[in-house]
């Protein structure tokens, strides 16, 4: 294991940073617990970062909390990826292949649609 840090998702939203740290203390010793909140709202968005002591500790808190029930809901955890590990993101709102506006390359000539259902083109 590359990292201490660990991604939770599935975090309930009325989840405090305090009680995700507790519960993660069971696994081993606790470093910094995050949850990202909506930038518009301050409301959770459901997931968070924990970031453990040691990678023993990090393993130990996935087995205890991956796949798991914490207050109503099933957590999932796993070891975070930097973000160079991660995909990029595609902007606009593509809608997958099923069309949408702008973003990727896909839908954005002009219209709103596209994809492989059609849709509206501009241009007329």
């Amino acid at each position: 294991m590359a990292t201490s840090k660990l991604y939770v998702g599935g975090i309930p939203y009325r989840t405090t940073e305090d009680e995700l740290r507790t519960a993660f203390q069971e696994a081993g010793e606790v470093v910094s617990a995050s949850i990202i909140s909506d930038r518009m709202t301050g409301r959770s968005r459901g997931f968070g970062f924990v970031e453990m002591a040691d990678e023993a500790g990090a393993q130990a808190a996935i087995d205890r909390w991956d796949g798991k029930e914490f207050d109503g809901r099933m957590l999932s955890v796993s070891n975070a990826r930097p973000q160079g590990d991660r995909p990029p993101r595609e902007g606009g709102f593509s809608g997958g292949n099923r069309g949408g506006f702008g973003g990727g390359n896909r839908g954005g000539n002009g219209g709103f649609g596209g994809g492989d259902r059609g849709g509206y083109q501009g241009g007329y």
